[in-house]
């Protein structure tokens, strides 16, 4: 069983969603990524979505749009980003890594040498966000050849065709977008997660994490009370981004962050 599936499975027991937070991998700087790892799985993660910096992030607003940028400036690239999880895997073996990013990096360093790279250094899961899964064959068959997990996104938008495709593509957990629009975006309508929920349970039993909209304590308890896993992302990129100038001060800031949160999803 994969650290996912395993991951998804305790909490499953415990009647817990799985507190899933998302940073920008080198941000804001490289040498305090793998820091900030540790502080968000001390504050209650248990499973961590590592941005792979990109220059066109599409999918993403202002708030990551920026966040990647502050970490290219510093030249982080797909390699360092597997050498932050190798280093976070000499202490840590038990919580689960996705690497969230673009289909272009990968097509650059190819999906096989990538792939094996990224099952040496640790990692769990590859969530490619321009990537759909009519074309993903060949990078599907590449990922689980090496024991990583191919997640895919699914949107408010998604026919029920649709969603019969990319579940069966899928393995992991699926990320449900609960809103329309970029990363960072507003109105969480937590009756609409839930209908939109149900009817994905329908079509997979995979685990249903939910991300967009989720900005604070109290939303994602709502969304722990019908989904499998909280996706949480601006919230801590924009702390990331007050703090710059202040590195030292950013890990207890996360952890504080994601304590609120676990407490409020387990009440």
């Amino acid at each position: 069983m994969s650290r996912i599936a395993s991951c998804f499975a305790t909490l499953k027991t415990q009647q817990r969603a799985a507190l899933i937070p998302y940073i920008a991998a080198g941000d804001p700087h490289p040498r305090y990524t793998v820091g900030m790892m540790h502080a968000l799985v001390a504050g209650g993660a248990d499973i961590i979505e590592l941005g792979v910096p990109f220059s066109d992030p599409m999918a993403d607003g202002p708030t990551i749009t920026k966040a990647h940028e502050r970490a290219l400036v510093h030249n982080t690239s797909s390699h360092d980003v597997l050498a932050m999880v190798k280093e976070f895997r000499q202490s840590n073996q038990h919580t689960p890594i996705v690497l969230m990013g673009y289909l272009n990096p990968l097509e650059i360093i190819g999906y096989e040498a990538f792939a094996a790279d990224a099952e040496q250094a640790g990692v769990d899961g590859i969530l490619t966000v321009d990537l759909p899964p009519e074309e993903s064959e060949c990078l599907v068959a590449a990922l689980k050849a090496h024991q990583l997990d191919p997640i895919f996104l699914l949107a408010p938008t998604t026919t029920d065709d649709r969603i019969a495709s990319i579940t069966a593509a899928a393995s992991g957990y699926v990320y449900y977008v609960s809103l329309k629009g970029v990363t960072g975006s507003n109105a969480l309508d937590i009756d609409s997660v839930k209908e939109r929920i149900t009817t994905i349970r329908q079509f997979s039993q995979l685990p249903i994490g939910v991300g967009f909209g989720i900005k604070d304590a109290q939303s994602a308890a709502e969304v722990a009370r019908c989904a499998d896993g909280v996706v949480v992302g601006s919230v801590l990129v924009n702390r990331i981004a007050e703090l710059q100038q202040t590195p030292e001060l950013i890990p207890a800031q996360l952890q504080a962050i994601m304590s609120d949160m676990r407490q409020a999803m387990d009440v």
